[in-house]
């Protein structure tokens, strides 16, 4: 009886995945003034990679008085084949990062997350779409990108979210990034990269609530081959959904400068 069940189980999960699947292929998005899809919304990803991108078992927290608060959940990961694909170098020192990481990663000081680690950060993001640019608006630290689709060029400079031009593939927002200063990590993990990093990120919305975002990390500094995360992102539906103030410099300062304040004589 109980293999019985269990055979009936993994059929309706089968049928469940595919019917989902099929759904996802027959949808129709709503469409913008110029004929391409409205990505407008408040989404959020519902995954595990802000602490760790690769496949990673639950570990405790490296802050002791936060206890289970602050441990990291075990996730299956979101790189495409399960381990990003570093030179012997470049390896070495993501474990010096993971192994210092509350003092290294950026993100702890509130600097700006970069890309894509902004896009899976457990904060919401927000789309506005227009037909000569895409708004990406970011609750952590008020990080905003623009993603040209009109006048577009080279990055003019290097920068925390680099400079990102934009081009529509059928259904598809396609988004190329250069022009990185090198400084951001893409997870809690110490998983990083170099100023030489491309990124491709390819947005496809599947559902009413859901798009389907695929991103690749080209960096030949780091890594000894292109590599691909991809995950659903979902829209916040509440509402009243929207993006709230989250200005954590003010949280850090003392963190950052604390060795600066005069000690009263």
């Amino acid at each position: 009886m109980q293999m019985r069940l269990t055979f009936i189980t993994l059929v309706l999960t089968y049928g469940l995945a595919l019917s989902v699947e099929a759904q996802s292929l027959d949808y129709r998005p709503p469409r913008g003034p110029d004929g391409n899809p409205d990505l407008n919304g408040i989404w959020q990803a519902l995954n595990t990679a802000h602490w760790d991108v690769e496949p990673h078992g639950a570990a405790p927290s490296v802050s002791r008085e936060l206890g289970a608060l602050s441990a990291v959940p075990g996730g299956l990961g979101v790189v495409d084949r399960g381990a990003i694909p570093y030179s012997s170098e470049a390896l070495a020192r993501r474990n010096e990062n993971r192994a210092d990481r509350l003092a290294l990663d950026p993100a702890v000081k509130c600097y700006l997350p970069g890309v894509p680690r902004g896009m899976y950060m457990p904060f919401p993001f927000q789309i506005v779409q227009s037909q000569e640019h895409i708004m990406i608006l970011h609750e952590f630290a008020g990080a905003v990108r623009t993603v040209y689709m009109a006048d577009q060029m080279p990055a003019p400079a290097d920068s925390w979210m680099g400079w990102s031009n934009g081009s529509w593939e059928g259904d598809t927002l396609v988004i190329d990034t250069t022009g990185f200063n090198g400084m951001t990590w893409l997870d809690q993990s110490g998983n990083f990269h170099s100023e030489a990093l491309h990124v491709v990120e390819r947005i496809t919305r599947r559902s009413p609530e859901t798009l389907w975002y695929e991103v690749t990390l080209e960096d030949p500094n780091v890594y000894t081959e292109p590599w691909t995360m991809s995950m659903p992102l979902y829209r916040r539906v509440e509402p009243n959904a929207q993006l709230l103030e989250f200005r954590c410099v003010e949280f850090v300062e003392d963190l950052i400068y604390g060795h600066l304040r005069k000690q009263p004589q």
